[in-house]
């Protein structure tokens, strides 16, 4: 009896090592997580390419933007998409901005002073929480067992399919020393829109601005979705680098504080006649410093 038991322990302790063997070469196995005829490896190692240094005396001429790009634009989809916390490798564009603030390495600013004042006023997390609709609320729910009211409290969490806009403030300057007009993204603030207590109308409001240079590197390292060919993905940061969004202008600087389109321009007809006009300056002032 006693050997039968015995031989009956060394066999289930046979049996529990076998298992922990499995799970830890399941653990170890490089294909995990792998769904795919390749392993992605490109973005996650990627590096971008630093901005060459501009000198003061190199810079002939400058001109500071503030645009829109609106992500529900069939183009901007790559920035908008997935609302999930995380969809086959990929996270959205407004996504990335919060995990990156969540672990410290990413500064918010408050956008609430106005355009020009960008980056005056640091925002901690548990603001840019508040800002993205999480935070606690008391209701009143009636009680079904007594059908008397009582308070109970709710906690929402952040919902990023509120930033369906994205602000960007750029500069555009032509450098005497490459011969050609650039282009730098300065900061980026999403633009949320949430309903009206009443739920008659659609409020916008400004979320948080962010310094593009503190974003990139983590622009770098996350893929976007190429429709054309899953495999052959650019970064966030490719699709910015090499202007592939569609924007239109909000504001350029001026002496009026730099005041909106929409604080001069009267109707969508106005306001888009503006913007184009204050593209066309950009193009122009390209051929105007050359001699033909």
């Amino acid at each position: 009896m006693k050997k039968f038991i015995s031989l009956l322990a060394m066999a289930m302790f046979a049996t529990v090592s076998f298992a922990q063997d499995d799970a830890s070469e399941v653990e170890q196995s490089p294909f995990k997580g792998v769904d795919n005829v390749a392993k992605k490896e490109h973005i996650a190692n990627k590096k971008g390419i630093p901005y060459v240094h501009v000198r003061e005396a190199d810079v002939m001429w400058s001109k500071t933007i503030w645009r829109i790009i609106d992500m529900r634009e069939k183009m901007n989809h790559p920035l908008y998409y997935p609302t999930q916390p995380q969809l086959d490798g990929r996270r959205s564009m407004v996504r990335v901005m919060l995990d990156a603030i969540s672990h410290g390495e990413l500064t918010a600013y408050d956008a609430q002073i106005g355009i020009g004042h960008e980056f005056e006023r640091r925002l901690d997390y548990a603001a840019v929480q508040s800002k993205m609709g999480a935070g606690i609320d008391t209701v009143e729910v009636r009680n079904p067992d007594t059908g008397l009211y009582e308070r109970q409290v709710v906690t929402s969490e952040m919902d990023v399919t509120l930033a369906k806009k994205l602000l960007v403030k750029e500069v555009w300057f032509f450098d005497k020393k490459y011969s050609r007009m650039d282009v730098r993204i300065i900061g980026i603030c999403p633009i949320l829109e949430k309903e009206s207590e009443d739920g008659e109308r659609v409020d916008q409001m400004l979320g948080f601005w962010v310094y593009f240079p503190e974003l990139r590197p983590h622009l770098m390292v996350q893929e976007a979705y190429n429709t054309k060919n899953e495999m052959q993905r650019d970064s966030f940061d490719d699709l910015f680098a090499k202007r592939r969004f569609g924007s239109y202008v909000y504001s350029e600087a001026n002496v009026y504080d730099n005041r909106t389109i929409l604080e001069f321009a009267q109707g969508v007809t106005d306001t888009n006649l503006e913007a184009e006009r204050i593209k066309s300056v950009l193009f122009q002032k390209e051929h105007d410093v050359w001699e033909y």
